[in-house]
């Protein structure tokens, strides 16, 4: 989700961007947006007094939809295209904060080319950087059991077994090539969804996405590069829209503000256990009841806040952050 840029005819509201900004003032200096998205939260940052931001995204029809607006803030603004895992690189200096709005953005999913939604008809893409596999690609060539996996790891699709076996079935007839071919075959192997309830193909395109791009890797490699990035006393913001998302969020920043256990508490305090952020606040934030009336797409998204320490970067141990075993498998 981003962006407050229009796109089409319809306006991008930021997610949670009004509590954002509150929990990270007061905003100066160097800040790194690195989910640029249509550029909402980067113009909140800039407006809150932000020196410069720089804006990072792997999609570079971001920066094509930017260009009528962003020259109006001059050397404030500078956009990079890149994955903010490397953000630190990108930014080139110490920053004093940093803003991850994870997920497909609000303007992906309403353009049908890019493949991201089974609302509207397009090709089976997916890809945020657009390039690499795509959509198409997995959904075509990864074998039964790969598939199952991919939708129960990173959907959390319960019926994700009957789902595979009816797109490998479906495949031996025709290639797999449109959104709505494969949420038409999706749909044959669930009960239709009653009034109120999500699409019975959402957890199988949020999947099939992850997969694509590999996000949950992205989000601890980013994750670790924000923590090597920001400056003492700079601060984390990000925002998440689904439970997996936010429980890898919160179990990194978790281990990574807490002072260890289990020696004397009378032993010197090691170098390794010394905290590197302080959650500020401790606890997530979510949509408001204005919120959820301006923005819809808001209901699941959390919000989490940390402070950067003096202490040094470090590793993450992966093990302990609860990814989805397919991730897990990429990590280390």
């Amino acid at each position: 989700m981003a962006g407050a840029a229009e796109t089409g005819d319809r306006p991008h509201i930021p997610v949670l961007l009004r509590p954002l900004l509150k929990a990270v003032e007061p905003v100066s200096g160097i800040w790194a947006d690195g989910t640029f998205g249509a550029g909402g939260y980067t113009r909140g940052l800039l407006a809150e007094g932000a020196d410069v931001v720089v804006g990072i995204d792997r999609d570079p029809l971001v920066f094509e939809m930017a260009a009528g607006w962003a020259r109006e803030y001059g050397d404030r603004l500078r956009l990079e295209q890149g994955t903010f895992s490397d953000l630190d690189r990108l930014a080139g200096e110490p920053l004093d904060g940093v803003v991850l709005d994870l997920g497909v953005s609000s303007m992906q999913l309403d353009l049908a080319e890019r493949g991201f939604s089974f609302m509207k008809d397009g090709p089976l893409d997916m890809r945020m950087s657009q390039t690499g596999p795509s959509a198409a690609d997995i959904v075509n060539e990864a074998t039964e059991a790969e598939l199952a996996d991919i939708l129960f790891q990173y959907g959390e699709e319960r019926a994700s077994r009957r789902i595979a076996r009816a797109i490998v079935a479906a495949r031996a007839e025709q290639p797999f090539e449109t959104t709505l071919q494969l949420a038409g075959v999706i749909e044959t192997c669930l009960p239709r969804s009653k009034p109120g309830q999500s699409h019975p193909a959402t957890r199988s395109f949020q999947a099939i996405r992850i997969a694509v791009n590999d996000e949950f890797g992205q989000l601890i490699a980013g994750l670790e590069a924000a923590e090597r990035a920001l400056k003492p006393g700079g601060k984390l913001a990000v925002v998440t829209f689904h439970s997996m998302e936010d429980r890898v969020v919160k179990r990194f920043l978790q281990a990574r503000s807490s002072v260890g256990g289990g020696g004397s508490r009378h032993a010197p305090q090691g170098q390794d256990e010394v905290p590197a952020f302080r959650l500020t606040p401790k606890k997530a934030i979510g949509p408001d009841e204005q919120e959820l009336e301006e923005n819809p797409r808001s209901r699941s998204s959390r919000l989490r806040v940390a402070t950067r320490t003096e202490a040094p970067a470090e590793a993450t141990d992966r093990q302990k952050l609860g990814l989805p075993g397919l991730a897990l498998k990429g990590t280390r």
